[in-house]
């Protein structure tokens, strides 16, 4: 009980916070927008540079730490599109929309809180690892597939859908302060004290100010029908990605304490609204992918308690 009361429950109520915001009117979608575009636009990449500008990369990027999380991730995503085509009859695009939504765990606005609330900001190393290459590696394989879907008898060079993919990767504001973080940390270019003292003001913010635009996000998607597709994606992201991943972690890797606690957690995170930004961007399941990424995430308060009392 102490872990709900204690680690999960005070993300929620941010969380839950914004939901009532938007909900009762007090804030209109616009200012939800706006909070959610500082977040995801400024905030989180000032985050997300400085922890990986300040990463031991070669004892955070443990191959079996990121083997056991991404093979979670990706099982999850073949089974989505398994089922997507043989039970429930949706074509090629739905399937890879609902692929997509399985495997894309929200790994920042979730995990990354819990686990911190959890045992501590020292034991967020394999969180960002994890974090490093999950947007660009996800996205790359989603966006190729569903491009070479679309262009299947249209002629569309190699090389210009190879362009596609990079572009739509690269310019996310995300994946920028993941690189840039790579870039100091590997080359240790040294920063101005003013600058590293800004950007660490901004990091303060991010992670509030993206819960909270999360839950004001998610007024926007009721569950509306496909609800044995929902239920059927819901299992998949918070059951079976974070099944494997433990399942792997602990006795194919044997990885130590951290790293089963960063991977697990992780993957045991609902969809996050980039997933149904995917499935909206190509027009594809889109009912499934929101009502998935609204149910999930309130069934993540009992996933992640239960996976809190398993792991070490």
């Amino acid at each position: 009980m102490n872990a709900l009361l204690d680690v999960i429950l005070p993300v929620f109520l941010i969380l839950g916070a914004g939901y009532f915001a938007a909900w009762r009117k007090i804030v209109d979608e616009a200012a939800i927008d706006g909070v959610m575009r500082f977040a995801q636009n400024f905030a989180v990449p000032c985050l997300l540079f400085v922890s990986i500008s300040k990463l031991d990369l070669a004892q955070s990027f443990d191959p079996g730490l990121l083997i056991s999380f991404y093979a979670g991730a990706l099982g999850a995503g073949a089974l989505g599109f398994i089922g997507a085509r043989v039970i429930f009859g949706r074509d090629t695009k739905d399937a890879l929309a609902i692929a997509f939504v399985a495997s894309f765990s929200n790994t920042l606005l979730l995990g990354l809180p819990i686990t911190e609330r959890a045992y501590g900001a020292e034991a967020l190393a394999g969180n960002f690892a994890i974090i490093a290459i999950h947007s660009p590696l996800l996205y790359g394989i989603g966006i190729s597939l569903m491009e070479i879907a679309i262009s299947r008898g249209q002629g569309l060079a190699k090389l210009a859908l190879t362009r596609q993919v990079l572009r739509a990767i690269l310019t996310q504001p995300m994946v920028i302060g993941i690189l840039c973080g790579f870039a100091v940390n590997v080359t240790g270019l040294p920063l101005p004290g003013v600058l590293w003292s800004a950007v660490e003001m901004m990091v303060q913010a991010a992670i509030p100010a993206a819960l909270f635009g999360l839950g004001g996000v998610l007024v926007r998607y009721r569950p509306e029908g496909d609800m044995k597709a929902v239920a059927f994606v819901c299992g998949l992201t918070l059951i079976v990605h974070p099944a494997v991943t433990y399942g792997l972690g602990r006795f194919v890797f044997g990885l130590n304490v951290d790293q089963m606690r960063s991977a697990v957690l992780m993957g045991a995170m609902a969809p996050g609204v980039n997933a149904f930004l995917f499935a909206n961007m190509y027009g594809a399941a889109k009912r499934v992918a929101a009502s998935t990424v609204l149910l999930a995430t309130v069934g993540t308060i009992l996933t992640a308690w239960s996976w809190l009392h398993i792991l070490p």
